[in-house]
């Protein structure tokens, strides 16, 4: 069977929502993160996991506990958020403040993590997942989800920082359908949106 990884990022949290950047805070999700957790059974239901794996974090694990997975996944520690070190819960537009034209993906932060020890930390949860067949799904956090789908195509990591991941969305990790050697981002950022009538997937 094909590996194929889904990179779930976890529901709302105060923090996400005014985009303060939350790195080792082991924030709940709001009421609105919940209903999001959710709301991933349009995307997730009737899909086949052979493994389920989440961050350690609540707010990974409390989504994957909403979703039709239930309480199956098993704690992963390296797909924990990018560590912030002294930036952690303040904006960008705060950071940039104290050190002018600042770029996670580039200049890692002060006290946490380096873009290069996120990126050893990418590669050796890779090593590990590509041991495995089928179909994958991975709770964890946006930055590191970024990190993940970087390395996983063989980048280096400040390219990270071209990619984007919506609160509550799906990415999907694979291989060329006719090269089957070649790793590819195959689904990007699918999110739910509510309409008046119903939901919809956005991708």
């Amino acid at each position: 069977m094909t590996l194929n990884l889904y990179l779930i990022r976890h529901g709302q949290t105060e923090w996400s929502e005014s985009g303060k950047h939350t790195g080792q805070t082991d924030l709940p999700l709001t009421s609105a993160g919940e209903i999001q957790a959710q709301q991933l059974d349009v995307i997730l239901e009737g899909i086949e996991f052979t493994a389920i794996l989440t961050s350690p974090l609540q707010r990974a694990s409390r989504t994957c506990e909403l979703t039709c997975l239930g309480h199956r996944g098993h704690v992963e520690p390296n797909l924990t958020e990018w560590n912030y070190g002294e930036y952690e819960g303040l904006t960008s537009d705060e950071i940039e403040k104290r050190r002018p034209e600042w770029k996670l993906f580039r200049d890692g932060a002060p006290g946490g993590e380096s873009p290069f020890e996120v990126a050893q930390r990418a590669d050796r949860l890779i090593m590990s997942l590509k041991t495995l067949t089928g179909n994958v799904a991975l709770f964890s956090h946006g930055h590191f989800i970024c990190a993940l789908a970087t390395r996983w195509i063989g980048l280096p990591i400040i390219e990270g920082a071209h990619l984007e991941v919506s609160t509550s969305s799906v990415s999907i990790l694979g291989y060329a359908a006719h090269h089957s050697e070649v790793p590819v981002i195959s689904g990007w950022n699918r999110v739910i949106r509510n309409t008046t009538t119903t939901a919809k997937i956005d991708t």
